[in-house]
């Protein structure tokens, strides 16, 4: 069983209809007798940092999500799903994020246009297992105006907006996360999530 989590700033339908086209049934929810259940847990997010941090207190979920982590259950974060497993967050106030990654996420404070939404080359940072369906320079898709850093032992791959280096896929052992939207990247979408399918089976 995949578990999304609902905690109420997720893009669920399509990111459950993205597992669902690559024969991986998901089921959404804030139940903890199904997150102990779950093969893999699946974190998608749109909004706010505070707000997802406030929601996953509300509901909680973050000594739950910690304990499958540290049990080594897959996690994928997807966009401001991916951003909240860092340290901190630093938009609109600072923001404790689960800890799962070392690193913060501010805000693109670039020449280029923020957000930065749209089509974008991946390049490979690091060989992971995420990366076994797609290749070097495929384009991904983004919408984001908070980015994160990180230690390079943690990037995966990034892509180049202008003059800044964009933190794209990161990973910590069984924690991994797409600033962009794998649910929204057509092939090299599938791809991704295909080889997180073959990662929750192993």
């Amino acid at each position: 069983m995949i578990v999304i989590i609902d905690y109420n700033v997720g893009n669920l339908k399509s990111v459950q209809g993205a597992f669902s086209r690559i024969g991986l049934e998901t089921v959404v929810t804030r139940d903890h007798a199904l997150i102990n259940k779950a093969q893999a847990i699946v974190l998608p997010g749109v909004g706010t940092f505070p707000v997802a941090m406030e929601n996953l207190k509300k509901y909680d979920l973050i000594d739950i999500l910690t304990q499958r982590k540290e049990a080594g259950i897959p996690i994928l974060g997807i966009c401001l799903g991916m951003q909240i497993l860092f340290d901190k967050g630093y938009e609109i106030k600072e923001t404790k994020g689960l800890g799962f990654i070392p690193g913060n996420v501010n805000y693109m404070d670039i020449d280029e246009k923020v957000p930065h939404m749209g089509w974008n080359q991946l390049h490979f940072q690091q060989d992971h297992p995420i990366l076994k369906n797609i290749h070097e320079n495929d384009d991904v898709y983004f919408v984001h105006s908070y980015m994160a850093t990180c230690p390079d032992e943690n990037l995966v791959a990034y892509s180049d907006y202008g003059d800044t280096k964009v933190t794209a896929l990161v990973q910590n052992k069984n924690v991994i996360g797409c600033q962009f939207h794998p649910e929204k990247s057509g092939t090299v979408g599938r791809g991704i999530l295909l080889a997180f399918k073959e990662m929750i089976s192993c």
